[in-house]
Formats: structure tokens, sequence, C-alpha cells
């Protein structure tokens, strides 16, 4: 298979010949293989796994996201990833960046949802 990681404003990574994927949804983990049927899943906040026969397995933690099984070709697009440190940084970085943040956006989106239903009500009393 050919993955490809996207991120929102680059190409984080490319690999051709993986042999499998695993991913983290909010349902749970799933694993794709390269005769899999073409597929779309949400992606949680978690670590991506894949294989290649060169370097063995890769761990890259990544924010939510979308993977699109296309055929051969899988694509992997997420806000944020890192890659390159062992396996425990790894699930420390998702659950200190990732889940962070995702919490501080949820706040973020309350604050301006009340901002927005005050400001309505209010100029709805003017009329």
């Amino acid at each position: 298979m050919q993955l490809k990681i996207l991120l929102p404003f680059m190409v984080f990574e490319e690999k051709q010949g993986v042999m499998r994927i695993v991913a983290e949804t909010p349902q749970g983990s799933f694993g794709l293989l390269p005769n899999r049927l073409d597929c779309v899943a949400a992606l949680a906040p978690g670590i991506l796994t894949y294989e290649t026969e060169a370097k063995g397995e890769v761990f890259i933690a990544i924010d939510e996201g979308v993977l699109v099984k296309a055929g051969r070709e899988v694509l992997v697009s997420v806000r944020n990833a890192i890659g390159g440190a062992d396996l425990g940084e790894l699930k420390k970085a998702v659950e200190l960046e990732f889940v962070k943040k995702g919490e501080e956006e949820q706040a973020l989106r309350s604050t301006l949802a009340k901002l927005e239903s005050n400001f309505v009500r209010r100029f709805v009393a003017l009329k």
C-alpha cells in the first residue's frame, strides 16, 4: 500500500510498500491490510501504526482527522502529527497536546456560542 499523511499545510510523510496500518477511531482501533475493501474512517487523537519491510513498525502520534483507503492508496488527513519518538513519548504527546487542545477548543466554542446568543438576544430587544 501507499500511505500519505497530510497536514493542513504540508505532506507529513509518504511511504511506499506499507504492509499494514493500525489506526484509532472514536469506536476503537482497526487495521488495514492491502486487500481490504475501500473505506473511510474518522480518526481520534491517538497512535497511528504502520509497518514496512524496510523499517518494521513505525509509530506516529496523530490528532483527529480522516482516513481514506481507495485501492492501494491510503490517505490520512489530520490537523497535527508527531513522529520520530518512542511509543511512550508519543502516548504522552497525544495526551498532553491533542486531547488538551481539544478540550480548550471545546471551551472556546462554548464561550463563542454564549456570546453569539447574547448578541442576538440584545439585538432582538432593540426592536
